[in-house]
């Protein structure tokens, strides 16, 4: 399975906080925008989300069709097929892709521990 460039998104109370605390970790800002109440940073190949009255919780992303630059992959496995293979084994899902659609979609589920996955495409 391909699932994409990898991300954390962090639910953070004070993204302008947040934002100053992970630039003095090598972060940029690479996307988003604090009017938007979400930032996406990068440093090398490592991407953090920060996400402010969004979710509840902090979520692994990954964007199958995506690099870590937010590049288009050529080769990838569309969300559709991804969510497929998960219910054939068995994993339960939160929210659901619509599966005769085409282009960007998504859908969540979680892991043993509660930890939120979110499998996001974008294109």
């Amino acid at each position: 399975m391909k699932l994409g460039a990898f991300s954390v998104s962090l639910s953070v109370k004070d993204i302008n906080a947040s934002k100053a605390f992970y630039e003095n970790l090598g972060f940029a800002v690479f996307a988003g925008g604090l009017d938007k109440n979400y930032l996406i940073l990068k440093n090398e190949n490592a991407l953090i989300g920060l996400f402010q009255g969004m979710f509840p919780n902090n979520i692994l992303t990954f964007n199958p069709g995506w690099d870590e630059n937010a590049n288009n992959i050529e080769s990838f496995d569309d969300v559709r097929e991804i969510q497929q293979q998960l219910k054939i084994k068995g994993i339960a899902l939160a929210s659901e892709a619509d599966e005769t659609t085409s282009g960007p979609a998504g859908f969540m589920f979680s892991d043993p521990d509660g930890n939120v996955i979110l499998i996001d495409q974008h294109r």
